[in-house]
């Protein structure tokens, strides 16, 4: 492997497991809701698009490690549309400590 494919691949493994933290706090807690749902919907185009430019290069890194960031921010995307749009019918956002009573609070997602 030449320099050019081990920077191209250590670039790939980084920008990937980055997902990972924020995702594990969000299956954690359940919660999304200091995250940008613009911000979040615009990296997700971006990595589309890196697919498609992969796949029209043919190259393979491209296209698994915008792959794998796109099922993982789908994850976490999945975590903040259930918060703003889930609770839409009962009028309260999702997980919002406001809803419970007493003081009670959200109990975290079984792994």
């Amino acid at each position: 492997m030449d320099f050019t494919t081990v920077t191209g691949l250590s670039a790939a493994v980084c920008t990937t497991v980055s997902y990972f933290p924020q995702l594990k706090k969000c299956w954690t807690t359940g919660s999304a809701g200091d995250l940008s749902l613009r911000m979040f919907l615009i990296l997700a185009t971006g990595i589309a698009l890196w697919i498609v430019y992969g796949s029209l290069l043919g190259d393979v890194v491209i296209i698994l490690a915008n792959s794998v960031s796109l099922c993982l921010l789908s994850g976490i995307l999945y975590f903040k549309l259930r918060e703003e749009y889930g609770a839409a019918a009962g009028g309260m956002r999702a997980n919002s400590e406001t809803s419970k009573p007493s003081g009670q609070k959200s109990a975290p997602l079984a792994l």
